[in-house]
C-alpha cells in the first residue's frame, strides 16, 4: 500500500520544515562542497585562523627592526643663585644616543618570529582540514536528523493506517476493543517519537548554521552527503598537517631559546651631543658610552623555561608523529567497516519493508494478529533508523581518515 513507501529524497527538507519546499529554498542549506566554499568568508573558526596569522605576520616584521635613537636636551647651571642666575651661565647639551644590541640579538629575535609566522600558518592549515571535518560531520549529522524525520513521519502515517485497520476490524466484531487501544498506544508513541526528532533536526540544523557562519538558522539541507560515493585518500606516506603544525611548534620553541641565550648580552648605548656654554657663548663636543652590568639577572630563569617550552613541543611532535600512522590505520579499518555494515542494513530495510507488507495483508484479512503488525512495524522503523546511523557513522569514518591524511573529506563531490 501507499503508506509502506519510501519518502522521496527531494521531499525530505519539506518534511524538516513542514511547509512548501518553495517557501523555505533560499534557507535551504547548499550541498556540503558548496557550503563549504562559502564557509570560507563566513566561518567564525577560520577567520580565527586567519586573523592569528596575520598577528604573526605583523610580528615578524616588527622584530626585524632596530632600536630606536632617543634625543636628549639638557640644561645645567641655570636658575640658581649669583653668578648663575638666570641663564648667564647656563650650559645647553643637545644629545642622540643610539643603542646597539649586541649578542645577536636582532637576529635571534628575528629568526624566532619568522618561526612563530611559519607555526601560525601550519595552525591554520591544520584549522583548515580540522573544519571541513567538523562541517562535514555536522552537515552529515543534519541530514541524517533531516532523514530521521521523514522516518517518524512515515512512522506516524503507518500507525494511523493500521489504528484504523484495527478499529474497522473492532467495529465489525473482528478484534475485541483492546486491539483499538493498542493500536491507538502506538499512534500515541509515533507521535512522541515524532516531536523528538523534529526537535533534533532542529537543534542539527542550529548547529549547523552556527559552524557555517550563516547569518539565518537553516530550515532544511539539499543533502546528498550521506548517500555520495566517498573518495578515500591514495594509500601510503601522506603530508599531515597535525605533523607539521606540532613541528613547527617545535621549531618555534627552539628559536626562541636562542632569543633568551642573546638577552644575557648586555646592550651598548653610545651618544654624541653637542654643549653650549651660556657665559662665552663656546660649543664642545659630547660623547659617552653607557652598559648595565650583569650582576644580579643574567636571565637564567628565561632561558631555562624557553628549553622546558621546547621540550614540551618536542614531546607534542613526538606524540603527534606516533598517533598519526594509529589514526590513519583506524579510521581505514572503520571505512571499511561501514561499508560492509551499510550494505547489511540495506538488506535489513529492505526485509523489513517486505514483512511489513505481508504482516499488514496477514491482519487485514484476519490471519495475524495486530500484535504481529506492530512488532513488524516497529522492525521496519528500526531498520530503516539503522540505515541511517550506518550512513552516518561512514561519513564520520571517511572524514576522520581524510584529516588523517591532510585531505578535504568528499573533495570530488559537486
Amino acid at each position: 500500500m501507499s503508506s509502506n513507501r519510501w519518502p522521496p529524497r527531494a521531499a525530505l527538507a519539506c518534511v524538516v520544515s513542514g511547509v512548501l519546499c518553495t517557501q523555505v529554498t533560499a534557507q535551504t542549506a547548499p550541498s556540503f562542497q558548496t557550503l563549504l566554499r562559502q564557509a570560507q568568508v563566513s566561518a567564525p573558526r577560520l577567520a580565527l585562523g586567519a586573523a592569528e596569522t596575520r598577528v604573526a605576520e605583523g610580528q615578524a616584521a616588527q622584530a626585524a627592526t632596530r632600536p630606536n635613537p632617543t634625543l636628549g636636551l639638557m640644561v645645567e647651571n641655570a636658575a640658581g643663585h649669583g653668578s648663575y642666575k638666570d641663564f648667564d651661565s647656563a650650559e645647553t647639551t643637545l644629545t642622540i644616543e643610539q643603542p646597539l644590541e649586541l649578542g645577536g640579538k636582532r637576529a635571534a629575535r628575528t629568526s624566532a618570529a619568522q618561526a612563530d609566522l611559519a607555526a601560525a600558518q601550519a595552525r591554520a592549515a591544520l584549522g583548515q582540514v580540522d573544519f571541513a571535518r567538523d562541517l562535514a560531520l555536522a552537515y552529515a549529522n543534519a541530514e541524517a536528523a533531516q532523514q530521521r524525520l521523514a522516518i517518524a513521519k512515515d512512522g506516524v502515517d503507518l500507525a494511523q493506517a493500521d489504528a484504523k485497520a484495527a478499529r474497522l476490524l473492532v467495529d465489525n466484531g473482528k478484534e475485541a476493543q483492546v486491539r483499538a487501544v493498542q493500536a491507538e498506544a502506538g499512534l500515541a508513541t509515533a507521535r512522541a517519537d515524532l516531536a523528538a526528532v523534529q526537535a533534533e533536526a532542529e537543534a542539527g540544523l542550529a548547529r549547523l548554521s552556527a559552524l557555517a557562519g550563516s547569518s539565518e538558522t537553516y530550515v532544511a539541507v539539499a543533502g546528498g552527503l550521506l548517500d555520495a560515493a566517498p573518495a578515500l585518500p591514495p594509500p601510503g606516506p601522506t603530508f599531515s598537517p597535525a605533523i607539521a603544525a606540532a613541528r613547527a611548534e617545535r621549531d618555534a620553541a627552539e628559536r626562541r631559546i636562542a632569543v633568551e641565550r642573546a638577552r644575557r648580552t648586555p646592550d651598548l648605548a653610545v651618544s654624541f651631543g653637542v654643549r653650549q656654554f651660556q657665559s662665552d657663548n663656546s660649543t664642545a663636543a659630547v660623547f659617552g658610552v653607557s652598559v648595565p652590568l650583569p650582576l644580579f639577572d643574567r636571565n637564567r630563569g628565561s632561558v631555562a623555561a624557553a628549553t622546558a617550552n621546547a621540550q614540551v613541543a618536542q614531546a607534542r611532535l613526538a606524540m603527534a608523529q606516533t598517533e598519526q600512522d594509529g589514526d590513519r590505520r583506524a579510521a581505514t579499518a572503520q571505512v571499511a567497516a561501514a561499508g560492509q555494515t551499510l550494505e547489511a542494513s540495506r538488506q535489513a530495510e529492505s526485509a523489513a519493508s517486505e514483512a511489513y507488507r505481508l504482516a499488514r495483508i496477514g491482519y487485514d484479512a484476519g490471519r495475524l494478529p495486530l500484535s504481529e503488525l506492530l512488532a513488524a512495524r516497529r522492525d521496519l522503523i528500526a531498520a530503516r533508523s539503522r540505515a541511517v546511523e550506518t550512513k552516518l557513522a561512514r561519513v564520520k569514518a571517511v572524514a576522520d581518515l581524510a584529516r588523517a591524511q591532510g585531505a578535504i573529506p568528499f573533495g570530488d563531490q559537486p
